[in-house]
């Protein structure tokens, strides 16, 4: 058998391969390598040019200024936010806290946070390369946004920290804090800002909307500034989420736009206004409860707060505010940013939803603290008794989950109810619609997407109108068992389950 010689042919394919490859590289583009460091000189430069507005914070505080010894439940449960949010930072066996601030005018004023100055007998500041210890002052604290404005006499002028703007901070943005996290003066981290407006509070413990970056912060850093890579403060480091105490990869800032103002307000007044229209609302609403009664974006009212504006100038429970001051109202944040920052006293538009029909009132912004001292003053009444857990022979499985009853003369008495209108919640069921709305035993549903209930034929002639995906919404009375004849309003509200 005559054997083929394959070398020709294998030398014609190594030519062809080398061809395309030089094609190839004709059309690709060459790598580019960076210049070296070039981000890292970028820090560092950026390091030298903050640090010496970055202050380092020690506080003093007498055994019969500690929580721990005053006591109370109050306290305790503050003691309990604090650690959560922003760490173990208070030694208190110890006698003394240590934070960080920033100078942010070169007469020696700077902003730290309210945690980080509570209770202190005595503040003493340090500044980069100076061995002197610096005694502050006080000039004003505002717990509700944990900002505090100090002051020292530094006999000369400071280096202070250029303002940025946080409204236009991104998400992915780099971000790098400075200050004393555990002592360790003159430490700096970076990151990003891995998202903005974070919710941490409650409505027993109102706190800001956070920027959170992945910036390494520690105990010791509340209060020193979150930068740009402009080297502009864009927020105050304020707050950890951690299981062990340490940072775990969430660190928050409080944006400096919102201390900005509280700065202003406490220097000019040494303490925070903050407006109030007299309104109750809640800022995480389902959007199915603005659907119901005819809105598709604003804020709903729960309750009005007798004697203040809104009641004064015709505003009720059940109005959709969509807009103040000739503004859209887009949510709850929007509707409390906008009214915080009008100047008490000044007469202000509010345009509502009600019935499906827009109205407009003109009502005088009050001041919150004010008008809070004013409805604290009222009291409570007491004496208030509370049906007990077993449900009513007489009451009606309807649909929802729910079990129901219409209210007998000595239901009225029993409860301390003098509403005209209304039916007893018996009983939810576990796991139903009406449990994962929110409703409860002992409500009063008084209306159901906007009209009354009177009696059980009421609730199931509505109820027989609505198709899966309708937007539904209760209006119901929950006594909050602090006496008397506490009856406050409640809107559950969810889309109509598939049956």
């Amino acid at each position: 058998m005559k054997r083929l010689n394959h070398t020709p042919l294998f030398l014609l394919i190594l030519l062809a391969f080398y061809i395309v490859i030089a094609f190839a590289a004709d059309q690709a583009t060459p790598l580019a390598i960076p210049k070296p460091a070039e981000l890292s000189n970028t820090f560092s430069t950026l390091a030298k040019k903050l640090e010496p507005s970055v202050v380092t914070i020690t506080c003093t505080i007498a055994q019969s200024q500690r929580r721990r010894s005053s006591g109370g439940d109050q306290a305790e449960d503050e003691d309990e936010m604090m650690r959560r949010f922003f760490g173990n930072v208070i030694p208190r066996q110890r006698g003394y806290q240590m934070g960080s601030g920033v100078l942010v005018d070169p007469n020696g004023y700077i902003i730290t946070n309210h945690h980080v100055i509570d209770r202190a007998d005595r503040i003493q500041v340090k500044l980069l390369d100076d061995p002197k210890e610096y005694e502050a002052k006080l000039i004003g604290s505002d717990r509700e946004s944990d900002l505090a404005v100090i002051h020292i006499e530094a006999g000369h002028k400071l280096q202070y920290a250029a303002i940025g703007n946080s409204d236009g901070v991104q998400v992915g943005e780099w971000a790098i804090a400075i200050g004393a996290p555990f002592g360790f003066e003159r430490s700096v981290t970076a990151g990003i800002i891995s998202a903005k407006g974070r919710d941490l509070g409650d409505r027993e413990h109102p706190l800001p909307r956070f920027l959170q970056t992945d910036a390494a912060i520690n105990s010791g850093n509340s209060g020193g500034p979150l930068i740009n890579i402009r080297g502009e403060v864009i927020g105050i480091n304020s707050a950890i989420e951690s299981q062990s105490g340490g940072f775990e990869g969430l660190g928050f800032a409080i944006p400096i736009n919102m201390a900005a103002k509280v700065y202003n307000d406490i220097i000019a007044t040494g303490k925070v206004t903050r407006g109030a229209i007299g309104v109750s609302f809640n800022t995480r609403a389902k959007p199915e409860l603005l659907k119901a009664y005819g809105a598709d974006a604003g804020v709903f009212v729960e309750q009005v707060t007798p004697g203040g504006p809104s009641e004064k100038a015709g505003i009720k429970a059940g109005d959709v505010i969509v807009a103040f001051k000739h503004q859209p109202v887009l949510n709850g944040d929007d509707m409390l940013a906008k009214v915080q920052e009008a100047p008490v006293g000044s007469k202000c538009d509010v345009t509502v939803m009600r019935e499906g029909k827009k109205m407009d009132f003109t009502l005088e912004i009050a001041d919150r603290a004010e008008l809070s001292a004013s409805l604290e003053s009222g009291g409570r009444q007491s004496g208030s008794r509370q049906r007990g857990n077993t449900p009513d022979d007489d009451s009606a499985e309807v649909s929802f989950g729910l079990s129901v009853k219409e209210l007998t003369p000595e239901d009225r008495h029993e409860l301390n109810f003098s509403g005209k209108t209304g039916i007893l919640v018996t009983r939810v069921d576990v796991g139903s619609f009406a449990e994962d709305i929110g409703l409860r035993k002992g409500d009063i549903i008084t209306h159901m997407n906007r009209q009354p209930i009177q009696s059980i034929a009421d609730l199931k002639r509505i109820e027989s109108a609505l198709k899966p995906g309708d937007a539904v919404a209760f209006r119901t009375l929950r006594n909050a068992g602090q006496g008397g004849e506490d009856w406050q309003a409640f809107f559950p509200a969810g889309s109509v389950p598939n049956k």
